[in-house]
């Protein structure tokens, strides 16, 4: 067109700098940026929100930043884009820089902030966004209302969540689509209550495989396998054809049953009957469930019989059911696979260790912590939420930060003078370090679980559901130890780790012991 000398307008500008921006064609981007300041049109309104879109995307936040202080009207259309600019590279404070200055921000405005927010592991600030925004008056979209779903899912805010599953239906008349009714399975399946899940699932007028797989991947997380194992069947008589994701979520619910037979019938249909390849999260499922059920020796040839190589989390799995079943010969020869294999999972270290100090092994143990040391791989530190009242509560190993912290270090000797009582002793062995046995018993006390159901004991009604979320998995001491004090108290504990959940009644755990 330039070639044949005919003069762009505006409309033809606006396109090519659209192609560049999603091509992330910089160089000619800027050239088309000069045509345009050469045009004359280099303020037009529609031509500089598309150059914010461009540099923005190519991470040049100065030049999108000229162009948007330069603007004759920095309405909140440019002033979201440029929010997104800067969520979309993690720069969230100059976002919200930006979102402060923005005097009548619309719904648009305020759901790409609560996203982004979202997207960059802000959850608590995401959810204090949405407050502010009803604060504003600012009605939500079903946008939004999946941002903050999406928000309570990871922090397991259940009473939040179901304040807006109530909110979204009274007066806002935000439908229960896929879209919607996916992201309410998805929070009420990770905050705890799967029964709430599967009311929603049952109310859905119309499903996709997208709604199947959460709701039978939340089943297989709560140890519902059988359930989550006829959500799947109904899926495939509705004429729904399963995805790889499907085979995942339906294999996880086979391990966590034990359904070894039914397993391999269904992974076997994969190739069979639906032409999908396994990967190696499907590979996966199926070591864990042989693992699970003892069968180590067949997971461990199935392991080598693989044609691509085993990951971490698979090897993982089985080393932790090598500890689980005191195998520690298979186990410390996938030990040696991990570490020649150059392990920089901060998990399996710990795993490796483990394994190692249980079965009295120190010099190993410490091998394999200084391996962690030269790599600078730092153990993730354990944290645990409760919320209560509608507010997160976080604790970490030994916390002293909460304003309450007397009371709950008191609750906390009284269960544990009860649960001595009761025959309770510590599992000293889970301590990977090679200290003396009241150092090992003080620290297994203070995990950050048990601050946060001591601050849910003292801080909610006698016999309502106590929710707590881990960012790692759950010791075998205080596994045991949240058994009895679920039975002390007749309450209910669910328990949500890095694994899958646990619903703790009566003295015994939903994951049978293996988790």
């Amino acid at each position: 067109m330039i070639d044949r000398s005919i003069v762009p307008d505006k409309y033809v500008i606006t396109s090519v700098l659209k192609a560049c921006g999603s091509n992330l064609a910089l160089r000619e981007g800027k050239e088309v940026h000069g045509q345009a300041v050469k045009l004359g049109l280099g303020s037009n309104r529609l031509i500089t929100m598309k150059l914010m879109e461009l540099y923005g995307k190519c991470g040049e936040f100065d030049f999108a930043r000229k162009v948007f202080d330069k603007m004759v009207e920095r309405d909140v259309v440019a002033s979201t884009i440029m929010i997104n600019c800067y969520l979309d590279y993690g720069l969230v404070e100059q976002a919200i820089e930006v979102f402060d200055q923005v005097w009548i921000k619309d719904t648009v405005c305020w759901t790409a902030m609560t996203d982004g927010l979202v997207k960059n592991g802000e959850m608590n600030r995401a959810l204090e966004m949405f407050r502010a925004m009803q604060k504003d008056n600012v009605r939500p979209n079903e946008v939004t209302i999946v941002c903050v779903l999406s928000a309570c899912s990871q922090l397991g805010a259940l009473e939040l969540g179901r304040w807006v599953h109530s909110y979204m239906g009274k007066k806002h008349g935000i439908e229960l689509n896929h879209f919607v009714g996916g992201a309410l399975i998805n929070m009420y399946a990770r905050c705890g209550d799967i029964d709430e899940a599967e009311r929603v699932f049952a109310m859905m007028k119309e499903r996709n495989v997208i709604t199947y797989n959460l709701m039978i991947s939340g089943l297989a997380m709560h140890g519902k396998s059988v359930e989550a194992i006829e959500t799947f069947q109904g899926m495939i008589k509705q004429g729904i054809l399963p995805t790889s994701v499907s085979f995942v979520a339906v294999l996880n619910a086979c391990s966590h049953g034990g359904l070894v037979d039914l397993g391999f019938e269904i992974f076997h249909s994969m190739t069979r009957d639906y032409g999908i390849e396994p990967q190696i999260e499907h590979y996966g499922c199926m070591v864990d469930l042989l693992s699970r059920v003892g069968r180590l020796q067949e997971a461990y040839d199935f392991i080598r019989s693989l044609k691509i190589a085993p990951d971490q989390v698979m090897l993982g799995a089985f080393l932790s059911a090598c500890k689980i079943h005191g195998n520690l010969e298979l186990g410390e020869q996938i030990a040696r696979t991990l570490i020649n294999d150059g392990v920089v999972d901060s998990s399996t270290y710990v795993l490796l260790s483990n394994v190692y100090a249980s079965s009295g092994k120190w010099n190993e143990a410490a091998q394999i912590r200084a391996k962690m040391k030269e790599g600078g791989i730092q153990k993730e530190p354990g944290c645990s939420s409760i919320e209560v009242n509608n507010e997160i509560h976080e604790f970490l190993l030994g916390d002293i930060r909460h304003p309450q912290k007397e009371k709950i270090y008191k609750k906390l000797e009284e269960l544990n003078q009860i649960l001595r009582e009761e025959g309770y002793t510590p599992a000293t062995e889970v301590v990977l370090h090679d200290i003396e046995d009241w150092e090992k018993e003080h620290a297994l006390a203070i995990h950050s679980e048990r601050l946060a159901i001591c601050y849910g004991l003292i801080s909610t009604r006698p016999c309502t559901t106590i929710r707590v979320v881990k960012n790692l998995r759950v010791c075998d001491d205080c596994h045991s130890m949240i058994k009895l004090i679920a039975k002390i108290t007749r309450r209910k504990i669910v328990v949500r780790d890095r694994k899958r959940f646990h619903h703790f009644e009566n003295g015994s755990c939903s994951c049978g012991d293996f988790w």
